[in-house]
Formats: structure tokens, C-alpha cells, sequence
């Protein structure tokens, strides 16, 4: 749909966006604004319902969020009700404002999940592979391996149920989890037995350590090093030689990864085109940011102690977090 870079800096953007504020009309709107892309950006394909959708997601963040913060909290005016002082952690009085404060720390982790599902939704693992530096490419593999296992393993459960059910199996008691756990845990076997054998047929990993390789693991130590004396000379306010050793460490670490990369073979089937609509997506994205943070700094922080009141909200605020509904927009 749109090139990885671009879906990082729109990512980016919202996390920013929503972790530099409190104000629940903004967040309500941010959300909207991310649920509205999730819908264009997912394709037919994909599954309807997930195991964490946002909507089932808040449903139990919320709520829960609200009860253990107005559990915990005692302060406030608006007293709803007093639980025996004698009940140990939970006793006194339980709040508004403690409930509404744990609601909004709901609303903000829900609206963090929704940009990253977004995301997963919008990039391919293999395009985020691609950011993995080639000195890395063992990682990289293991990383696309990681990240692919949950789906697959919960795409698998799901047509070991519905193959269960067509036999009339019931689920009714612990013990009938049985004939599940097991077609799962078997399969799960033989796909590992399946990629160990692929993996081993395309020579994966089965290079020796070189002197090259040695060179860049002393490389990286001695970097490092050099990372960590700066920052202790830095605190022992001497600024310009730590400041000389964080970079210079931090070069030879750069250095390093680049020169080990250049050593590993790497072709590119298809390159990832970068068009107007990355510029536009981008762009926008960058716009709703700088707006966001100039133009609402009166009205972004929010607090419900030590009594509850409206949250103030700015039109021209709000409108700069449309910039991020481009994706929306421009999606195919």
C-alpha cells in the first residue's frame, strides 16, 4: 500500500501525539481518526474479528483501568461510596475523580493499541525486515519467524476448532481442551521440523566464525566501552571528553554494522517504490504533529484532581490530528 518508511513516521506521529496528552476529547478523536484507517487500510483477506480487537480491547481496559486506579487512589472531592476502612489496600473512599483519571489512562492504552494494529495491519514483516541492518540477517530471520508464529499458530487453532466442531465436539469442562491441545502442539512440531529442514537446505547460519567477524565483535565492545566512559565522565561534568568518547564510540559502532554488512550478500527482488503518496502521507503526518504540539499546548494537559471539570478543547487543535487520516485517504 505505502512504502514501511512512510507507515514508521505516521506511527511515530501517533504515539507522540497521544502520549503528550491527557485531554479525553482529544484522545476520543486521535482514536477515531486511527479506527477510521484501520478500516481502509484492511484488506478483505484479512480476518474480520482478531483476538484483541480495539473495540474488545477497551472494552476490558477501560473498565478495569478505571476500577484499580479508583481502588487505589483516595484522592478527590466527589466521594461515590466508602468501602470499610478495615479491608486492607482497597479500604476508604472511592472517588470520581480517581475513576474518571483510570478511564483516561484506559483511553490512552487503547489508543496506543490501535496505531500499532494499524500498523501490523498496513506493513508487511518482510518490509520491516528490510530496516534490520545486513549485518543482522540471522536476527532478521529469527525476528520474521517470531513474529509470524502467533498468527499462524492462532490460524491453526482455529480451523483445529472448527474441525472439532464438525465431529460435534463440545467444549465443556478443562478436559475437553484435550483434542485441541494436542492436533495444535503436533502441528506445531512439524512446521518447526518443516523450517529447521528449509532453513538447513538454504545453508542458514551454517558459515564459521571469521576473522572478520572477530574484528567486529572487539569493534563493538571497544565501542561500547567508549559509549559507557563518556556517559560517566558526562556525569562527572566533564562534558566535552565524555561528549568525544560517546561519539566516537558511537561511530565505531556505526562503522562496524556498515562494513559487516557490506560483507553479507544481499539482492532485492522488488525495491519498495516511494511516490507522491509517501511524500503526501508523510507530510501530513508531520504537519499534524508540529500543530498538535505548538498550537495545543494550553489545552492538551488535562487533570481531574482535585474535582472534575470539562477539558478544554481548541477547533484548530483538533483539526491538525485530521492530517493523519491520509493514509485513510490515499489507501487503495
Amino acid at each position: 500500500m505505502f512504502h514501511a518508511a512512510a507507515w514508521l513516521v505516521w506511527l511515530a506521529v501517533a504515539l507522540v501525539v497521544a502520549s503528550t496528552t491527557r485531554n479525553p476529547l482529544y484522545l476520543t478523536l486521535l482514536l477515531a481518526v486511527l479506527l477510521a484507517t484501520l478500516r481502509a487500510v484492511r484488506r478483505p483477506e484479512m480476518p474480520s474479528t482478531a483476538p484483541l480487537a480495539p473495540g474488545r480491547f477497551a472494552l476490558y481496559v477501560i473498565p478495569l483501568a478505571a476500577i484499580i486506579n479508583a481502588l487505589l487512589s483516595r484522592v478527590g472531592e466527589t466521594v461515590l461510596f466508602t468501602i470499610p476502612p478495615h479491608w486492607p489496600l482497597i479500604g476508604g473512599p472511592l472517588t470520581a475523580e480517581a475513576l474518571v483519571y483510570g478511564a483516561l489512562n484506559g483511553l490512552l492504552l487503547t489508543t496506543l493499541f490501535t496505531a500499532f494494529t494499524v500498523f501490523t495491519f498496513a506493513v508487511a514483516v518482510r518490509d520491516l525486515i528490510r530496516f534490520i541492518p545486513r549485518a543482522f540477517y540471522p536476527l532478521a530471520v529469527v525476528t520474521s519467524i517470531a513474529v509470524t508464529f502467533v498468527p499462524t499458530t492462532l490460524r491453526h487453532m482455529q480451523q483445529i476448532r472448527e474441525a472439532q466442531a464438525i465431529r460435534g465436539h463440545r467444549m465443556r469442562r478443562l478436559r475437553d481442551w484435550l483434542p485441541l491441545f494436542m492436533p495444535l502442539l503436533i502441528g506445531g512440531l512439524e512446521r518447526a521440523l518443516q523450517l529447521a529442514e528449509a532453513l538447513a537446505a538454504r545453508g542458514f547460519a551454517g558459515e564459521t566464525a571469521s576473522a572478520h567477524t572477530g574484528r567486529a565483535q572487539a569493534v563493538s565492545i571497544v565501542g561500547l566501552l567508549g559509549i559507557l566512559s563518556g556517559g560517566l565522565l558526562v556525569a562527572w561534568q566533564q562534558i566535552f571528553w565524555g561528549m568525544a568518547l560517546i561519539v566516537t564510540g558511537g561511530a565505531a559502532i556505526v562503522g562496524m554494522l556498515w562494513l559487516t554488512g557490506r560483507s553479507v550478500p544481499h539482492t532485492t527482488y522488488r525495491r519498495a517504490p516511494w511516490g507522491y503518496r509517501e511524500w503526501l502521507v508523510t507530510g501530513s503526518a508531520l504537519v499534524a504533529l508540529a500543530g498538535f504540539l505548538f498550537l495545543g499546548q494550553a489545552t492538551r494537559g488535562y487533570n481531574p484532581y482535585p474535582a472534575l471539570t470539562w477539558p478544554a478543547f481548541d477547533t484548530l487543535t483538533g483539526a491538525t490530528l485530521l492530517g493523519l487520516l491520509f493514509p485513510a485517504l490515499l489507501a487503495d
